[in-house]
């Protein structure tokens, strides 16, 4: 997922720490190394709804940064960083199956 490493920084009051970690230079250089493999590097957009969407039905609801589990009407009860990880793997694989 590509991150707004300015947004971080001014919204979360990390400051220097988030925009000197080094994001691109990382990207850049798992870039390098998956194209020497053979593979490549699918970028999910900044601002695709990873957290707020259900991994299992695809509703999106609205869920504050405190709550860490994501409970959905259709019964999934979730991490919220693993319900995050799910629909960015699958938002990955659409995205190279249409490319």
């Amino acid at each position: 997922e590509d991150l707004d490493m300015k947004g971080m920084s001014q919204a979360l009051q990390f400051g220097k720490s988030v925009a000197d970690n080094g994001w691109g230079m990382f990207t850049s250089f798992l870039q390098y190394k998956l194209n020497e493999q053979g593979k490549q590097l699918i970028k999910i957009d900044k601002w695709f709804p990873s957290t707020k969407t259900c991994s299992n039905c695809g509703s999106v609801k609205e869920i504050k940064l405190s709550e860490r589990t994501y409970r959905c009407d259709c019964g999934l009860n979730l991490d919220r960083d693993y319900n995050a990880a799910r629909n960015i793997k699958k938002e990955g694989i659409r995205l190279l199956a249409s490319a």
